[in-house]
């Protein structure tokens, strides 16, 4: 990963989805609010999405690329918002918990796009804003549906309610940026969310 934020190691990754997982269960009543991490890499401001997934099918996406706080405290602010903000789906339930699957992405810095020739599949995520419109999708969207850079670039676009090469527009402006993408140990398969 480029820039300031480090990669994080398999405990810092294993603790964010702990606190994840602490964060829904305690929005949800049915356990502690999780410990937050005051140092160390898990207390960096980074960006990050948390997605949701209900025996393999998307059930809520949200993140934020400009934290308030520390990585472990925008995880769990996510966390919760992916389980209740979501507009896509209704408020995930205490009884979807034993079955919910917690992706994270933590986000490196962004940088902006010259050329669609930069955009690394499997590596960067895009961000594409015009006017009020503003649409993402992460790197592991891209893996999971075989695209390559230009297909990846047009649907960021679509996301966004824009057209397909809305992202050539000189008052549109497309972002690039790394994500670490992890989810549960026994989930191998990539996610295909946000």
């Amino acid at each position: 990963m480029s820039g300031a934020a480090g990669e994080l190691g398999t405990t810092e990754r294993a603790a964010l989805l702990g606190v994840a997982q602490a964060a829904l269960r305690h929005h949800l009543g049915v356990g502690p609010a999780p410990a937050i991490p005051e140092r160390g890499p898990l207390a960096e401001r980074r960006g990050v999405f948390v997605t949701l997934r209900l025996r393999g099918k998307l059930r809520g996406c949200i993140g934020s690329f400009s934290p308030e706080g520390s990585l472990a405290r925008t995880v769990a602010q996510m966390a919760v918002a992916a389980a209740t903000r979501d507009p896509r789906f209704e408020p995930v339930r205490a009884d979807e918990l034993d079955d919910l699957d917690v992706h994270i992405s933590a986000l490196g810095p962004m940088r902006p796009m010259s050329s669609p020739a930069e955009i690394a599949v499997g590596r960067d995520g895009i961000l594409v804003k015009r006017g009020w419109h503003r649409g993402t999708l992460l790197p592991a969207v891209a893996v999971e549906q075989g695209w390559d850079a230009a297909t990846f670039l047009e649907r960021t676009c679509i996301k966004a309610g824009l057209p397909p090469d809305a992202w050539s527009a000189a008052d549109a402006e497309v972002l690039l940026f790394p994500a670490e993408e992890f989810g549960a140990p026994d989930d191998d398969d990539p996610d295909p969310a946000a």
